[in-house]
């Protein structure tokens, strides 16, 4: 007879063992199957979307299920705090400092819980029976106990966008001066670019631009590559190509970086390398489903390693195309590295599990 589950793996993670190693080259893990598992009566979880540390060290997860749209955890995986009932499509969160205190960004990807669910539909997107339905989505600017300081609405309000067009934000990233980006990845694929006080400045990518590289495909990630500080730069996931596109922080194309059989997400740098979570695996065409895997990049922005994927392989300098291992995740979405190294990953659509803590061997 099975034993029943009792870690914080599904079904398919529990193929692998507590404590065993992952990962590969210089990037090893000991997977810890405990790290943060609660009453999931008490603090229930839909999907981990994203993962971010504060100056205490704190790991703060959103979740979008609205019993408690905040999770903050220790690095040990005790529960500190919990709270937040705002946030139906949370889907990011990027913790900022502004003078001796800290704020965080919320994004709602405008994705919601439907009360109206059969039961039975997950990917029928238009169905009203669906378990998740659309509506606009926002972003906040929260403090650190989850009050909100102010909101940003749907972009027709300020005139860039026609109000037919969907705005379902996935991801922000924040400039040292506080201008804000934001991908709209579920809505009109644009990125969006505010000034600190939430005021439109401009946009950029959407679909079918006479130079193709603006162009922008379920752009879900985005992040300012700060590794030469004299020239910051946006890298944006464009996620349903298998790439990420380099702009100016004024939105002028630089460059592309395809990464074949990978769905990215945003990009976490640490020191010379960036963490990438891999939502799916594209494999003959199509985003098969429980493909996620972790890809690490280095200073020239080669993959180095791949966390539950199969290793990395380069003909002539060129990335062949990567896949899944099959064996540790379901769909990565969000990650945060500590400074011991450890990465700390967040799954969607994981059997409503808690994140997991691999540990830097």
């Amino acid at each position: 007879m099975t034993a029943p589950i009792t870690n914080n793996l599904s079904p398919k993670e529990n193929a692998l063992q507590n404590g065993q190693a992952v990962g590969a080259n210089e990037f090893k893990y000991k997977l810890n199957a405990n790290w943060g598992v609660l009453d999931s009566n008490q603090y229930p979880v839909e999907n981990c979307h994203d993962l971010a540390i504060d100056s205490q060290g704190r790991i703060i997860m959103v979740t979008d299920n609205t019993r408690n749209n905040f999770l903050i955890y220790s690095k040990d995986g005790e529960l500190l705090d919990s709270f937040g009932t705002e946030f139906p499509g949370a889907h990011a969160v990027k913790i900022v400092q502004e003078g001796d205190e800290e704020f965080m960004y919320v994004v709602d990807s405008g994705w919601k819980l439907n009360r109206h669910w059969d039961g039975v539909s997950i990917n029928e997107w238009d169905s009203p029976y669906n378990k998740v339905v659309a509506q606009a989505g926002f972003i906040a600017k929260v403090n650190m106990q989850g009050d909100i300081l102010f909101t940003i609405g749907h972009p027709q309000t300020v005139g860039a966008y026609t109000p037919d067009m969907p705005f379902r934000p996935t991801d922000i990233a924040i400039a040292d001066n506080g201008d804000l980006y934001v991908t709209d990845g579920y809505g009109s694929d644009y990125l969006i670019q505010y000034d600190k006080q939430g005021r439109y400045i401009r946009h950029w990518g959407g679909h079918d631009n006479q130079d193709e590289n603006l162009n922008l495909a379920n752009t879900h990630g985005v992040e300012i590559d700060r590794r030469d500080p004299n020239n910051p730069v946006l890298m944006v996931s464009s996620r349903a190509e298998c790439a990420f596109k380099f702009f100016t922080l004024d939105g002028d194309y630089i460059r592309t970086l395809k990464v074949p059989g990978a769905w990215v997400g945003r990009p976490v740098f640490k020191g010379e390398h960036f963490y990438v979570p891999v939502c799916w695996s594209d494999i003959n065409g199509k985003n098969e489903e429980d493909s996620g895997f972790i890809a690490i990049f280095d200073k020239n922005n080669q993959v180095v390693a791949n966390i539950g994927g199969e290793q990395p392989v380069y003909q002539n300098g060129e990335l062949q195309p990567m896949k899944t291992s099959w064996n540790l995740f379901n769909h990565c979405h969000g990650l945060c590295v500590d400074d011991d190294g450890n990465l700390y990953v967040g799954q969607w659509r994981a059997n409503q599990s808690y994140p997991i803590k691999l540990e830097r061997l």
